[in-house]
């Protein structure tokens, strides 16, 4: 599991998905590894994507995004690419009703998640 004393996340919605990680005993990595999706012409990464969590047990990357719908467009469209070069690789987005539904049905702070 992460040692949240040292980790800075980017969104406390992330923090708060660490914690249900925690307590339900699910080993998990935040943020270990980007997967490069274009190269300029010197082959020069120019895009990446960084999947939020890895969890290793499950060998699954989470992306957790509860951010505006134009933010979400982007972030689908990294996973398209992602899932095109790393077919293997097995990527869940969770959108932000499904991490609402996780923080309601766990009685967690719903009025926390945006």
């Amino acid at each position: 599991m992460g040692d949240r004393a040292i980790l800075r996340f980017a969104h406390e919605s992330e923090e708060e998905l660490a914690r249900i990680l925690d307590f339900y005993g699910i080993r998990w990595e935040y943020e270990p590894r980007s997967f490069p999706l274009d190269w300029d012409e010197q082959g020069r990464v120019v895009e990446s994507f960084s999947p939020d969590f890895y969890l290793p047990d499950f060998d699954l990357y989470i992306e957790l995004t509860t951010l505006k719908q134009s933010l979400v467009t982007r972030k689908n469209r990294k996973l398209r690419r992602l899932r095109d070069l790393y077919p293997n690789v097995r990527v869940k987005m969770f959108y932000g009703r499904d991490f609402r539904n996780l923080l309601v049905k766990y009685d967690l702070h719903p009025s926390a998640a945006p």
